[in-house]
């Protein structure tokens, strides 16, 4: 008999998950403030991510990488790469709530790719709130909003990477385990920042460097958090809790920071937000 759906404990790791996520992206402007160059942030969050796959490898030994899909997992790993790469940027120069509307884009870009890429139905909810997406972020970037050009197309690409992450994930899980993933994104995001983080490498202090290695480790446990807030409680009621990040990032930039945008970002805001929980729902719904 399978376990009744427990939708508190699943809240509460999603809103868990959403809360790490919003400390992350205030860890990346300070770090900035602080001189830490962004490749070496790069690097240190995916040393932890790595780090986390080290039980794994304790248990299970060099076979947890045995693969015969080897092309897919090094596609993966580069989509990651690109992902936090480019969500890096667009958080150093966008202010903190812009950055992170423009980041639930991601659900509309799956949305668009999941029927050409997966050959998935896309009903009409979720083609509502693709849409919707797409208007509200017109709506935010309009012509003299003043939104940093730079920034928000590094946003919007990050979140059409993302999509990458996704639909490889839904490939991968089919014959993977996902401690082989996430140890395959491990070593391919390593290997392709080191060279990176070589290059812009300074100095830094003692304070500086547990300041990366905190980021580096807590950072990652968003997967696992999210991954168990669905396997605690049904996805259609649990799985929009994860944009409370956006509450926590914004009142937070508000209060250090004192950013706040302007009247038309949040209707654009409110237009994304709006478009991204409706795909959510439906997605979950349908599986």
């Amino acid at each position: 008999m399978q376990d009744r759906p427990d939708n508190l404990r699943g809240a509460a790791l999603m809103a868990a998950a959403a809360l790490v996520f919003a400390a992350e992206a205030l860890a990346i402007r300070w770090m900035t403030s602080r001189g830490i160059p962004v490749e070496m942030q790069l690097l240190a969050r995916c040393g932890g991510q790595f780090l986390w796959v080290v039980p794994a490898l304790l248990s299970q030994g060099f076979g947890v990488y045995r693969t015969q899909r080897l092309a897919m997992h090094l596609l993966r790993g580069l989509a990651s790469l690109v992902t936090w790469a480019l969500y890096y940027v667009s958080l150093i120069r966008l202010d903190l709530a812009t950055g992170t509307v423009l980041s639930f884009t991601n659900v509309v870009f799956t949305t668009l790719l999941a029927g050409p890429v997966l050959k998935e139905r896309v009903d009409g909810w979720r083609w509502a709130g693709a849409i919707s997406g797409l208007v509200g972020v017109a709506v935010m970037l309009r012509p003299g909003g003043g939104v940093d050009a730079l920034g928000a197309a590094a946003a919007l690409g990050a979140a059409v990477a993302w999509c990458g992450i996704t639909l490889t994930s839904r490939s991968l899980t089919r014959t993977e385990s996902t401690a082989t993933v996430v140890g395959w994104v491990g070593v391919v995001t390593m290997a392709g920042v080191l060279p990176f983080a070589v290059v812009a490498w300074v100095p830094l202090g003692l304070g500086d460097w547990l300041i990366l290695a905190t980021v580096g480790l807590v950072a990652p446990s968003i997967v696992w958090l999210v991954t168990e807030a669905l396997r605690a409680g049904e996805a259609s009621a649990i799985a929009p809790l994860q944009y409370l990040r956006l509450v926590f990032v914004a009142a937070a930039a508000w209060l250090l920071f004192g950013e706040a945008p302007d009247a038309w970002a949040w209707l654009g805001a409110a237009v994304i937000l709006g478009g991204a929980v409706v795909v959510t729902v439906a997605e979950a719904r349908r599986r």
